[in-house]
Formats: C-alpha cells, sequence, structure tokens
C-alpha cells in the first residue's frame, strides 16, 4: 500500500506540459489572421497549415507558406514545431502562394504543347505558310526526321511523368506553370516554323551531317530515360532511407562516375543532336538556354549531395565531366 501511494504522489508532481500557443500574421499587413491554442510541441508545419486551412477554407495547405519573419524562407513542411527558435508562443507571417497545381499535371501541360505545336507546323496547317503550302509536306528527309526526333523526345517525356517519375505532394504556382508554358510552347512553335518553312534548306554536309546527329540525339535519348530509370529506383517504395545515385549494369548509367546530374547532360546531348541534324539557329539558341538553366539546377543538385553525404565521390562534376 505504502509503494502504491509513492507511485501516486510521483505520478501528481509530474507536469503536463500545455499545449503551445501559434499567432499568424499577414506576411505583408501584419494583421493578425488566426491564433492557434494548444498546439502540440511536436506538431509539424504541414499541421499547422491544416489548422489555418480550417479557419480560412480558400488557403488549402499547398497554397500556403509560413515564415518566422516576413523576409525569411518559407518554412517546411516537415519541421517539427518544437525545434524552431521560437518559444511557446511562436508568431508565423503567412503569405498566399496562389492557385497550385500537382507536379503531374505541371509536366502534362508543359510537355503536351510543344507535341501538338511542332505537329501544326510539320502539317502545314493553314494561316502558317502561304495558302498554297497548306495540308502540304516538306520533301526533305531531314524534316521527317526531325518530326520523329521531336515527336519522340516528348512522347518519352509523357510517358516518364505517367510511369516513370515519382512526385511527392509538393505542387507549383499557377503563374509559374503559365511562364513555362509560354516557354516551352513558344519555344516549339518557333524552332517547328524554321525547320518546316517552304525555304528550309538541308544540312551543309548532307547525310553524314544528318545521320551522324542524329545518332547522338537518339543515343543520348536512350541514355537520360535510363538516368530517370535508375532515379526512380533509388528510393524504395516505404523507405525515408536516402541514398545518392551510383553506376548500375547499365552503360548508360556510367556517367555517374563523372557527373551529379547525367540525365542532364544527356538531355543536353540530345538538343545538341537536334541542332546539328537540322542545322537551325533558333535550335541551337534553344538549346544554350536550356543549357544555362539545366547547368544552375546541376550545381543546386550536385551542392546538397556534398552537403548530405561525406562519403560522395570528389571526382564528379555537376553537369559537364571534368570541367562544370
Amino acid at each position: 500500500m505504502m509503494a502504491l501511494q509513492n507511485r501516486c504522489r510521483r505520478k501528481s508532481r509530474v507536469r503536463v506540459m500545455p499545449g503551445w500557443q501559434v499567432e499568424v500574421l499577414d506576411a505583408k499587413t501584419r494583421k493578425q489572421l488566426c491564433f492557434l491554442d494548444k498546439v502540440e510541441p511536436y506538431s509539424t508545419i504541414a499541421d499547422i497549415k491544416s489548422l489555418v486551412h480550417k479557419s480560412y477554407p480558400q488557403w488549402y495547405p499547398a497554397r500556403q507558406a509560413l515564415k518566422l519573419d516576413p523576409k525569411a524562407k518559407a518554412l517546411r513542411d516537415e519541421e517539427v514545431l518544437q525545434s524552431l527558435p521560437v518559444g511557446t508562443t511562436a508568431t508565423m507571417y503567412f503569405r498566399d502562394l496562389g492557385p497550385q497545381l500537382g507536379w503531374t499535371m505541371v509536366f502534362l501541360a508543359e510537355y503536351m504543347g510543344p507535341l501538338f505545336t511542332y505537329l501544326m507546323f510539320y502539317f502545314r496547317l493553314p494561316f502558317i505558310y502561304p495558302h498554297r503550302y497548306a495540308f502540304t509536306s516538306s520533301p526533305l528527309t531531314v524534316t521527317t526526321l526531325a518530326c520523329a526526333c521531336h515527336t519522340g523526345h516528348y512522347m518519352k517525356r509523357l510517358v516518364e511523368t505517367i510511369f516513370v517519375h515519382r512526385f511527392s505532394h509538393g505542387t507549383m504556382p499557377l503563374r509559374t506553370i503559365i511562364r513555362n508554358c509560354v516557354y516551352y510552347w513558344g519555344f516549339s512553335a518557333w524552332l517547328a516554323y524554321y525547320i518546316n518553312h517552304p525555304l528550309y534548306t538541308p544540312p551543309y554536309y548532307g547525310d553524314i551531317q544528318i545521320n551522324s546527329a542524329c545518332a547522338l540525339f537518339l543515343l543520348c535519348e536512350v541514355g537520360n530515360f535510363s538516368i530517370h530509370l535508375t532515379l526512380n529506383s533509388l528510393k524504395g517504395e516505404g523507405t525515408k532511407v536516402r541514398n545518392f545515385p551510383t553506376p548500375t549494369r547499365n552503360p548508360f548509367t556510367w556517367l555517374f562516375f563523372f557527373v551529379s546530374c547525367p540525365n542532364y547532360t544527356y538531355e543536353v546531348g540530345a538538343w545538341l543532336g537536334f541542332s546539328i541534324m537540322t542545322q537551325c539557329l533558333p535550335v541551337a539558341l534553344y538549346t544554350l538556354l536550356s543549357f544555362i538553366q539545366m547547368s544552375v539546377w546541376a550545381r543546386g543538385k550536385h551542392r546538397a549531395y556534398t552537403r548530405e553525404f561525406k562519403a560522395y565521390p570528389g571526382l564528379r562534376m555537376a553537369i559537364v565531366p571534368l570541367v562544370l
């Protein structure tokens, strides 16, 4: 009986930690949007967004950005409240990110446009070229080959989006999607206009240039697809363990020995082959812009790998072996 009384006394002395308080302010006006009481200290930012969503149904979690300072970076959904540099009463600043779309829909929108846009010029629909060329086809073999390569490229991207890529629950703002679609669709139309133009002339070195460049394009497309399959299998289902990508028995993955993002290397290589095959200046410009953008992405990914993994190979560069 005495032992039982002692245990009861010890239990009565245990202090129950009250819930935390979170004040959510508008990042622009500093006006209070809501005051969340009795929030569990181990709640994540995603949990807090769900609570805000209950008060403001129009702001679903993917549309919200919560910050500890109006000018700071947005907090990640997986961050835990008690691990943040705040007291039991936290102040967070809210910003509306605008309408969002999931990544699958983002890529479908970006890739389906170029696919159909290019075909409009290849089949020379009316009001694109002079009327006498409407619904005609170019007599040049290179234009047909270019159409097959361009169509195959974006068909591959659509297949990868649906069956290969794994997307988190992340989203992209609608305004960014519109900007990206303008970029992809616009460049596709620009390239197609010149390649399928009635005055287009074939490459200077003829079949040698066309066939060799086409072979480069096809090899890089296969390499790009191989890398995407490898990245897809890198993280198994139901596990949160992260590993950096390494070469497999597939020879196309051996580029991992030298670069962190060989998928970008192969992508640039494919467009370089397409530029040489068509000998078209707009294609070359598009290849250059793509290389610049993918270099930025690759360097960011490379830095993330080197920070996260201590045993990350030092020989690897970001996108160009031994150079960049």
